[in-house]
């Protein structure tokens, strides 16, 4: 399992995520970076998992905003009616205004989908389920390799009989996978709410 753990760089990290590499440095020195053994590589699943549980949630309006204004600093701004290329008096314009136009209209629709979508709440927030996934899979490991041996070796010693220790292995295997089934339901259930 130890090959699925993705490692990367601080200001590799950083640049995934968008950031500047000064935050990620702070992030670091405020303790919410998850590091290799030899702290010089960000162990990227851990430390997301790990900033979405120790976020402040008094900043998600803030952090809205600044979405917000990248958005309309990337996109809103080219998408204004006081274009460059609209047309002049006479309602000529270059072709490639009117395919310029075009897409503008096309993407100014699906921006408005993907709005509503998460005002009325069926839009999640991708890393939020990505992390509570990785985490219900490192439980249900750390569970079956870790809990399980434990537990059944001292019975499973003393049998003798292949069915019945087929049988005590089964339902052992059963109970853990109900168990983390209805935690894992609840728990994404929780990361499915659309953030505020």
């Amino acid at each position: 399992m130890e090959g699925e753990i993705s490692y990367l760089s601080k200001s590799a990290f950083a640049a995934k995520q968008g950031w500047s590499p000064s935050y990620v440095t702070k992030l670091k020195d405020q303790g919410r970076l998850v590091l290799s053994k030899d702290g010089k590589q960000v162990d990227v699943d851990a430390t997301l998992m790990l900033l979405g549980h120790t976020g402040d949630p008094g900043k998600e309006g803030v952090r809205q905003h600044h979405a917000t204004a990248r958005i309309d600093q990337h996109v809103g701004s080219q998408i204004r009616a006081n274009s460059p290329n609209e047309p002049d008096a006479n309602g000529k314009a270059d072709p490639k205004y009117w395919d310029a136009k075009a897409r503008r209209e096309d993407t100014l629709a699906e921006l408005a989908q993907l709005e509503l979508a998460r005002q009325r709440g069926n839009l999640v927030v991708r890393q939020r389920v990505e992390a509570m996934s990785f985490a219900a899979g490192r439980m249900l490991r750390d569970t079956m390799l870790g809990a399980l041996p434990t537990q059944l070796a001292p019975e499973l010693a003393s049998m003798t009989d292949p069915f019945e220790i087929e049988v005590k292995l089964r339902n052992a295997l059963r109970q853990i996978l109900l168990d983390m089934s209805k935690m894992t339901a609840d728990d994404l259930d929780k990361a499915m709410e659309p953030a505020h």
